[in-house]
């Protein structure tokens, strides 16, 4: 199937270059070290069934849109939790709990994390309590209690799910595992860090002579696109451009960005990339983020259908690829990106541009994904 889509139009919502940029890789691996990467991919390697996720060239859009190759790195297929997340909270719950079989294990979740978190633990044994808001699908919660977790819902947004998930881990003495740092708690969030890293080691052997001259990374609370930056320092020999890309309605790290400090945003209305509503940037990520990201980027959620169904019926690339609303912003930002003159400039992105997207999710909600691909 050809690429059947009308794209010219699309646009991003805001294009900020971050006045602060200046890489410096002592810095990042200094929050991030080495050593942690190293140990998480050889822990999590060892795991049954392992196996690197595919980097797909996405052949059909590079050609479109005048770059000289896109990957994508799909992590549809990552264990059979369809997630990146799979490699985070699992690998933290198996570092902290160190076969303690009385830890009881918490943690708040958008979902895929939870997944995670409940599958780590199921692994191990332990007990697990998961607080959801009341905007997680019963489909993502129905997946959790499938590795025995406890699932509580809690009223309002993912914020109010953490912060039930604080105070009643610190009543109950439950430990608690979350992507999330704060003051006082940032050894976990470096852990489940350290496990998404291992996308990076496996990219580095599967761009063979290739070099990535972009790289355009999903931003939530910015764990991900800080484990990544983390990666590129450890296994790349080279530092691309590197760019966030955000719901418009929960922009957190490009507002950031913007007053060089951390900026909480009120969301007021949750955007179909749920994983990525956000309020508020992560302290750990954001000490990576805040010098080594070259632009940001917002786009709402008016192209993600598109995408999913363009990304289902080999739109653009040779096969087809299962990617979920949360792999769907890179794609958009890109072709936003290249179709306004002066940011494509900017960015020099051109014919000799290799750029590397991340594939976040496959259909890790079945539902949300059918209504995406059948709308």
């Amino acid at each position: 199937m050809s690429l059947d889509i009308e794209t010219s139009q699309w646009n991003n919502s805001e294009f900020l270059k971050n006045k602060n940029n200046k890489f410096n890789k002592k810095e990042v691996l200094d929050i991030l070290p080495e050593s942690y990467m190293d140990e998480a991919h050889e822990v999590i390697s060892k795991w049954a069934n392992y196996s690197p996720t595919p980097l797909i060239s996405l052949n059909k859009l590079s050609k479109k849109i005048k770059v000289k190759n896109i990957f994508y790195k799909d992590e549809s297929k990552r264990f059979h939790l369809k997630s990146f997340k799979a490699l985070g909270g699992a690998y933290a719950v198996e570092k902290i709990t160190k076969g303690n079989k009385e830890v009881i294990i918490s943690t708040a979740t958008a979902g895929n994390h939870g997944r995670s978190v409940a599958w780590g633990s199921k692994k191990l044994g332990l007990k697990c309590n998961i607080f959801i808001s009341e905007n997680v699908s019963e489909n993502r919660a129905e997946v959790m209690r499938s590795f025995e977790a406890n699932v509580i819902r809690v009223k309002g947004n993912y914020e109010n799910s953490l912060n039930e998930c604080i105070e009643q881990s610190h009543k109950n003495n439950w430990q608690i595992v979350q992507d999330v740092a704060w003051q006082d708690y940032k050894l976990v969030p470096k852990l489940t860090m350290a496990g998404y890293s291992v996308m990076m080691k496996e990219i580095s052997k599967q761009l063979n002579t290739n070099k990535i001259s972009h790289v355009i990374l999903q931003a939530g609370v910015g764990g991900m696109a800080a484990a990544m930056i983390a990666g590129i320092a450890r296994y790349l020999d080279h530092i691309p451009k590197i760019i966030t890309v955000e719901p418009d309605s929960a922009a957190c790290v490009l507002e950031s960005i913007k007053k060089g400090k951390i900026e909480k945003i009120s969301i007021d209305k949750e955007s179909l990339m749920g994983g990525m509503s956000c309020g508020e940037v992560s302290l750990v990520p954001w000490e990576i983020l805040k010098n080594s990201v070259s632009h940001c980027v917002s786009i709402s959620d008016d192209n993600i259908s598109n995408t999913v169904k363009q990304l289902a019926n080999s739109g653009f690339a040779d096969k087809k690829i299962v990617g979920g609303e949360c792999s769907t912003p890179g794609i958009i930002s890109l072709i936003g990106m290249c179709n306004n003159s002066e940011v494509k400039k900017e960015l020099d992105l051109n014919i000799n541009s290799n750029v590397l997207l991340f594939g976040c999710e496959g259909d890790a909600d079945e539902k949300l994904y059918q209504k995406l691909l059948n709308s």
